[in-house]
């Protein structure tokens, strides 16, 4: 039997299994009955809250699927003997700490989506209660795109690799709570409610969302003086919400898995080509001046579609890098030559990493990524993790157009890691081959490579740091627990 139970911001709701042993047969109780707290439109505000809270659990977004976890699958960090870590590099998903870890972001990632549930199966019925009436389509179209985000990474951890022949591989895609287990499906069917989680959300927000008419900067700052003063700070800082940017990135990822090279295109251009009222682009990529020693703002949070806002991100900071626990090497050798090639001028290379000193004067080489300084302006505070990113769209977006076109936004986006001076790929196989590279080093503890490699079949040695005696396996095994 298992009890589990997540914080809806005052608000108690537990996930209680029952007798059965599944992660998915739910029957969700709160301290407040869900009749009072779905009986306000801030009851729909404080669920939702919760939700996002829950994004930044360790076993999910927090840290398992950002920056250890599927991190340590492609050996982005050094490992002791004898350890999961060791054997999550491996590959190794008979070991029984590999498995515990897996296991645990399952069922995180179910929990997460049963939340979202409790929200969707009682938001119609009292439609009435949103006194804003465009509060219920945001509130209703972010949880139809968090469901689908959610499935869209247990699909690509433990669905089939792409392309491969008609797959045996069945997954829960859980739209309603219940207190049987849920039905699993083939990944045809997982792919239709997915997409349709996707389009419903797009349709309902499309129009609504602040982010459509208000830059960034106005989003952050909400008052009389920046030009956008809402009623109900609810709907400010959308670049930390599902809002409908975000949903068309994440149509873009979902096309771009499923082999839908042209819609994937078309959501990755729109994202890229977004414009505020005057005209200047919604979104832009980061460059050195974002990373310097003044601005330090090495998340590149401009660059941000979706991100989670960490309050304590310096905590985690000190816990997992400058602790020693992530760390790649003791010399600068294998980032900057290695991963970087060194260049000498590719902005993660010079300004990303950092040769740290433990306090026993051991020399440690570790990411700043994180490494946010505490700000009380918020134009300063970068204290988030990326969810989804504009340079993902540029690599969609190169990888779809075409030829020619696609070779641009990969031009492009060289050009603001300053690195422009290297040789442009000039056909399809070579600029995969540069992408692939590519991701490996823009996503670097942000969990997003390994899908990468996955999408590519990518062998042993198209991943960097993977020990010889690795053979990669890019399924993950469903919990044992999962298919008793």
């Amino acid at each position: 039997m298992k009890n589990l139970k997540y914080w809806a911001m005052a608000v108690l709701i537990v996930t209680a299994f029952g007798s059965c042993k599944k992660f998915l047969t739910v029957t969700p109780k709160t301290q407040m009955p869900q009749d009072i707290l779905f009986s306000t439109e801030n009851g729909f505000k404080d669920a939702l809250t919760g939700v996002y809270i829950q994004f930044k659990s360790n076993n999910t977004y927090g840290q398992a699927l950002t920056q250890t976890t599927l991190e340590q699958l492609i050996s982005s960090w050094d490992i002791t003997t004898g350890t999961t870590e060791q054997q999550l590099g491996l590959f190794n998903y008979a070991h029984e700490g590999v498995q515990s870890r897996f296991s645990s972001i399952w069922a995180q990632q179910y929990k997460v989506i049963t939340s979202i549930n409790a929200i969707l199966d009682k938001i119609d019925e009292n439609k009435n209660v949103f006194q804003n009436p465009d509060m219920y389509y945001i509130i209703k179209s972010e949880c139809l795109a968090l469901r689908a985000y959610c499935h869209l990474d247990i699909l690509r951890l433990f669905g089939p690799v792409p392309g491969t022949s008609a797959s045996t591989i069945t997954l829960p895609y859980a739209e309603h709570v219940l207190n049987s287990p849920q039905t699993r499906i083939s990944i045809d069917e997982f792919k239709t409610k997915l997409l349709k989680d996707l389009s419903d959300a797009e349709t309902l927000i499309d129009g609504k969302d602040p982010i459509q008419q208000y830059s960034l900067s106005q989003l952050k700052n909400p008052s009389i003086s920046s030009g956008f003063n809402p009623k109900d700070n609810f709907v400010a800082y959308r670049y930390l919400r599902m809002n409908y940017y975000a949903i068309k990135a994440v149509q873009a990822r979902a096309y771009l898995w499923f082999g839908d090279k042209n819609l994937a295109y078309q959501n990755a251009k729109l994202v890229i080509d977004a414009k505020n009222d005057g005209g200047g682009a919604k979104f832009r990529l980061g460059t050195g001046t974002d990373m310097n020693t003044s601005t330090k703002d090495y998340v590149l949070s401009n660059e941000h579609i979706f991100g989670i806002y960490m309050y304590n991100l310096n905590d985690t900071y000190t816990s997992l890098y400058t602790s020693g626990t992530l760390k790649k090497g003791s010399a600068e050798t294998p980032i900057k030559s290695t991963l970087y090639g060194s260049t000498g001028t590719d902005i993660r290379e010079v300004s990303l990493w950092e040769l740290y000193t433990l306090t026993n004067g051991t020399k440690i080489n570790i990411t700043k990524k994180y490494s946010s300084e505490k700000s009380p302006i918020i134009s300063q505070d970068f204290k988030q993790i990326p969810m989804i990113r504009l340079s993902e769209m540029y690599f969609i977006a190169a990888e779809t157009a075409p030829i020619a076109e696609g070779i641009e936004y990969f031009r492009q986006f060289r050009v603001a890691r300053n690195i422009g001076t290297l040789t442009i790929p000039t056909n399809e196989p070579t600029l995969a081959t540069e992408l692939l590279k590519e991701y490996r080093k823009e996503f670097y503890a942000e969990g997003q490579a390994f899908y990468a490699y996955k999408r590519y079949n990518a062998p042993r040695t198209s991943i960097i740091f993977a020990p010889t005696a690795a053979v990669p396996n890019y399924v993950v095994p469903v919990p044992k627990e999962e298919t008793l």
